[in-house]
Formats: C-alpha cells, sequence, structure tokens
C-alpha cells in the first residue's frame, strides 16, 4: 500500500499537485522542478518509488533507505507532504493507490517522463490536470541520477592499452567474421590527476578518460564504448581496458573475448613506447584506405601467438602489422640506437604520430632504450 493521504484532510478549494519520479540522489534538477510544479497550486506532494519498487522494476537498490529519503524530501520548503510508493505492478504508477484516494487537482511531469502515457490515463480516471512543465535551462550544469551513480562508480585509477594487431578490425564498418584483435593493458595506470602519458598518443586515452569521468551511465563499459563508437572508431580502447590482462577479441559490432592470459610471464621487461613527437588522431586516420585483408592476416597470428604463449611469433605478427602501416603511408620509425637489438616495432592506434611500440627480447635491451630521449617503459597489467 502507498502513503496514506494527508491528515487531516486539506480545506476546500486548495489546489493540489502531484509529481512523482525515484528521487535517488536529489540535485538541484529536482529542486528547479518542485519549484515549478508548486508554483502551480497551493499544496505540493511529492512521491518517490520505494525499495521493493526500484528492486523490480529497475533492479537495484535505492542509494539511501526510504525514510532517509523521505525525511530529506520533506525538509524541502517547496514540498507540503510525501509519499512512498509502494506498488509494484503497475509500472510507472508505484502511487497507484494514493492516487485514486487523494485525486490532486495537477499531476506535473517532465517533458521526458517515459511514463507519461499511463500517467495522463490515470488523470482522466480522476479528473486530475496533466500539466507538462519544460525544462527550463538552469544556471548549473545539467545532471541526471543515472550520471552521479555513474560518477560515484568510477575508477580512480585505471590502465592504457598497446595492440599488437588487428586493430581497426574493432570498429563495426571494418568488422570481418573469423578476425582477431589482440591487445594487452599496460601500467603505469592513469588518473584524472595523474597522466604520466602524452595526449592523443594511441593508447586508448579517450576510452580510459571517459571511464574515469563515470561516463554518463550505471555501466562502465557499455558507456566507454558507446562514446567510443561515436566517434567513429572501435570498442577495444574500453574493452582491455575494462579487462585487463593479454587479450584476443573477436572481430565484430561489439566486444567478444575470446582468450585471456596472465601476460606478465610474456612481456614483463620487454616493453618499452617511443613518442613520436606528434599527436594522432584516429577518427580522422579511420577514413583512410586500409589493407584490411593483411590486418586480418596479422590480427590471426597474434591470435595463435596468445594461444601458444609464443612471445616470438607474437612480435612476428607486430612486424606484420609496422607493414601494412607503412604501406598506409606512415614514415618509417626510428632505428634503434646503436647496440640495442629491436625485436619488433609498430606504431599504436590509428598512427601517423602518437606512440609506438618497441618489442625486446630481454630486459637489459629494453633498459638500454629507455635511457634515449623520447622512449620509456611500460610493463603488462592485469588486476587480480
Amino acid at each position: 500500500m502507498s502513503s496514506p493521504a494527508p491528515n487531516p484532510p486539506l480545506p476546500a478549494g486548495i489546489k493540489t499537485v502531484f509529481v512523482s519520479g525515484c528521487y535517488d540522489i536529489l540535485h538541484a534538477g529536482h529542486l528547479t522542478f518542485f519549484s515549478q510544479a508548486k508554483a502551480l497550486g497551493d499544496h505540493l506532494t511529492v512521491s518517490f518509488a520505494s525499495e521493493q519498487v526500484l528492486l523490480k522494476h529497475k533492479n537495484r537498490r535505492p542509494s539511501i533507505p526510504d525514510d532517509h529519503k523521505a525525511s530529506l524530501l520533506s525538509s524541502l520548503r517547496m514540498v507540503d507532504s510525501v509519499v512512498i510508493g509502494n506498488n509494484c505492478e503497475k509500472l510507472g504508477l508505484d502511487f497507484y493507490d494514493f492516487f485514486l484516494e487523494f485525486k490532486p487537482s495537477i499531476l506535473a511531469a517532465t517533458t521526458d517522463d517515459k511514463y507519461g502515457d499511463v500517467k495522463r490515463e490515470l488523470c482522466e480516471r480522476t479528473g486530475t490536470q496533466y500539466i507538462v512543465l519544460p525544462k527550463t535551462p538552469p544556471s548549473f550544469s545539467p545532471v541526471s541520477t543515472s550520471s552521479i551513480l555513474a560518477s560515484i562508480k568510477a575508477p580512480e585509477y585505471l590502465p592504457l592499452r598497446v595492440d599488437f594487431a588487428g586493430g581497426w578490425l574493432d570498429v563495426p564498418r571494418f568488422a570481418r567474421e573469423g578476425g582477431y584483435i589482440v591487445n594487452c593493458s599496460i601500467s603505469p595506470l592513469v588518473s584524472l590527476s595523474d597522466w604520466p602519458y602524452n595526449l592523443r598518443g594511441g593508447l586508448g586515452g579517450s576510452g580510459a578518460y571517459a571511464m574515469l569521468q563515470g561516463s554518463g551511465s550505471d555501466n562502465q563499459l557499455a558507456g566507454a564504448v558507446d562514446k567510443e563508437l561515436a566517434l567513429g572508431v572501435g570498442w577495444q580502447d574500453p574493452a582491455i581496458i575494462s579487462e585487463t590482462g593479454l587479450v584476443v577479441w573477436k572481430s565484430g559490432a561489439a566486444p567478444g573475448m575470446e582468450v585471456k592470459i596472465d601476460p606478465t610471464s610474456m612481456l614483463d621487461g620487454k616493453m618499452a613506447i617511443y613518442w613520436t613527437g606528434d599527436p594522432h588522431d584516429t577518427p580522422g586516420t579511420a577514413k583512410l584506405a586500409k589493407d584490411l585483408d593483411a590486418i586480418e592476416v596479422a590480427g590471426k597470428k597474434a591470435r595463435d601467438a596468445v594461444w601458444a604463449s609464443d612471445y616470438d611469433m607474437l612480435c612476428d605478427s607486430v612486424n606484420m602489422s609496422y607493414q601494412v602501416q607503412l604501406n598506409e603511408g606512415m614514415v618509417e620509425l626510428p632505428v634503434s640506437p646503436t647496440g640495442i637489438d629491436v625485436r619488433a616495432k609498430k606504431y599504436l592506434g590509428g598512427g601517423f604520430g602518437g606512440y609506438a611500440l618497441f618489442l625486446f627480447h630481454t630486459r637489459e635491451e629494453r633498459d638500454k632504450i629507455v635511457k634515449h630521449d623520447g622512449y620509456r617503459s611500460v610493463e603488462p597489467y592485469i588486476d587480480v
């Protein structure tokens, strides 16, 4: 049952206004809406969905207990009474029982109320006026409960990534049945306040940044993937950043992991990245012609290397990817300093600038090169 109607009854002639929602985390947008609704009449009742309703229809618990939420809403100067809606059977009308008894003068809703149709029908039954309030631009940045929850859930630190082969096959329009993308998460990790890499470097920074900010979705990965796809690029960055480890992904319109291994034994002490001096533009390079056949072949070799835990085979796939990049028109990467044996190298991300990956036979060779300008060591990362 819903909370009872106001007791004692309101005086005759009082114009009552009713609003409903989850109001799970109160923010200034809610206060603006309540003030606008109260201005329509004399008495404002605010109804919110109970914990049971949220569990059934949104599959989550409220951010605070119902009695705490009721107390917070009751303390607002424009709110005259608060109702806890407990009707779990009528989607969007958890306040149904109360509403039939109370019969308010006005039900106010916002233009984006997804339960507007059923609320209108209920108002017709009770003789209640249904009023839609436009979302007026406030003097502050608009937020939603979902975006606040996403920010709360956002991680503090995340890895970036290096891609070995198969890049571009994660872009839906380039996807190939039977193709593979192979990449690995790396450390040092990044945070919103500590970003130890150059920007636009081909390390998946845009995907990490979206996830660190909260990505605007309760599902961090889904929100970050949507943002990447909206840029016209692929999903591999947020996918590997979220998953971590050395991963083989199936080419397609959405992330599909085939296998994941701990990369430590294969890659620890063998990777360095080189800053070419110019940032790259992944959305821009996505528009250029590509040899998808050769990219697919390199991706399959990298996939086989992961399954076999074969470092030399993985290096061969990296060199194959580099040859594809040279054929696309990227300038040759620098020859390694004298006395340092580089096993494989390629541009990262979209290339034509940004970082390049260098692989080595031994840690000693890697540690020699990072003493030279432009090079820095990175390590494989897996969240255990």
